[in-house]
């Protein structure tokens, strides 16, 4: 019975569920629920409720091939360039900074840990999704993996998510600490953008049944066409991965005013990705689990150095261009965290004009990071 699609989908469906409510309601709160829904899924499967790795559902292989490229397409349809001129030179300087410190501290992290054992033939691959994922957020993470299939070895990518979320969870203290801090050792001048946020204004989507059919159509068309693209290069003899021809796309079709008008792309986009993931933590194996813990020093260690190495190399040039370091602070934030967290820490820090830069800028990492991981994954000799 556990091999029945209809049954397998019951199961992911209320673990999504599940891990959203214990998240708003328990104690648990303080872990995110892209964790929580990955536990969730490891669970079940070891307990033999739904198939796990060794035991694999075609449910899952369509989940990989279609619903996370999906995910993708949903949350880079929000990323709009034009507006990231309002988030003004400095905040964009510091955010582009900060993605130089990323791209520096994950090569030079690989060096300080025995790469091929912890993480064999897919250190390159992995070394690239922490770059997407230190540049922007979880989408570049999630779109490097999904082209290298590194959620196969999913008690390896279970384990660099956990160690993603203790640093992103840490740095977020840490980035609260930088104004206060630095502001006292080197006093720079404070900037203050033009435009200030609405702090009352909350995001809200009302889906319509059309919306939702346009939001799928379109998803499944550019997956479609993304396909066929990437088949098209490989004869050319370029190799251009499908997932970077869906992300240019996204990010053309983001620009239309009509696109920016469409509401449902973000609830469906996160919808995505929580069923990619719950899926990814049914490939979580106990013993492959044991396996990386041996490495989960070593993974942790990788993750670190990886921010210290951004944090250094940001804070070294902001000293030297003296600047605003609430600015560097949520530019920081923007490359580990993404567009929420640097949105929090500019609440945080009673910076509201620096709330709708906070957002344009981790936009910008949605749509680079991917780009900037294909790089150094390539670089690297993936």
């Amino acid at each position: 019975m556990i091999h029945q699609p209809i049954y397998i989908l019951t199961v992911l469906f209320f673990l999504i569920f599940t891990s959203e409510w214990l998240c708003k309601h328990t104690f648990l709160k303080h872990i995110s629920s892209s964790l929580l829904v990955i536990i969730l899924g490891a669970l079940v499967a070891n307990l033999g409720i739904i198939p796990s790795a060794s035991a694999s559902s075609s449910v899952y292989d369509s989940i990989f091939k279609y619903v996370a490229p999906a995910s993708i397409f949903f949350l880079l349809l929000g990323v709009n360039l034009k507006q990231l001129r309002r988030a003004g030179i400095p905040m964009l300087v510091s955010f582009l900074l900060g993605s130089i410190g990323t791209m520096l501290g994950v090569v030079i992290a690989l060096q300080a840990i025995d790469y091929e054992t912890v993480f064999g033939i897919r250190f390159a691959a992995i070394a690239g999704m922490m770059t997407g994922t230190y540049t922007g957020g979880s989408a570049n993470f999630n779109a490097i993996a999904l082209h290298y299939e590194v959620f196969r070895e999913g008690a390896i990518f279970t384990g660099v998510v956990v160690a993603d979320n203790i640093i992103t969870a840490i740095w977020m203290i840490v980035t609260l600490s930088i104004p206060v801090f630095m502001q006292k050792f080197r006093p720079h001048a404070t900037v203050l953008s033009d435009s200030l946020a609405d702090e009352s204004k909350r995001e809200k989507e009302a889906i319509e049944p059309k919306g939702v059919a346009l939001m799928l159509g379109l998803a499944t068309l550019v997956i479609f066409l993304a396909d066929l693209f990437a088949e098209i290069t490989v004869e050319w003899g370029w190799n251009v991965p499908s997932i970077l021809i869906l992300t240019t796309i996204a990010l053309i079709l983001a620009q239309f005013k009509q696109v920016q008008l469409w509401s449902g792309a973000k609830l469906l986009g996160m919808f995505s990705v929580y069923l990619f993931l719950v899926v990814v933590g049914a490939y979580c194996e106990i013993g492959a689990l044991v396996e990386v813990g041996a490495h989960a020093f070593d993974i942790l260690l990788f993750t670190t150095l990886i921010v210290l190495i951004h944090s250094a190399f940001l804070i070294g040039i902001s000293l030297v261009i003296k600047a605003d370091w609430s600015i560097v602070a949520i530019a920081s934030q923007a490359n580990i965290g993404g567009a929420s967290t640097a949105l929090a820490l500019a609440k945080s820090l009673k910076r509201n004009d620096l709330i709708l830069p906070a957002i344009l800028a981790g936009s910008l990492g949605s749509g680079m990071g991917t780009y900037l991981g294909f790089l150094v994954a390539r670089y690297l000799g993936a």
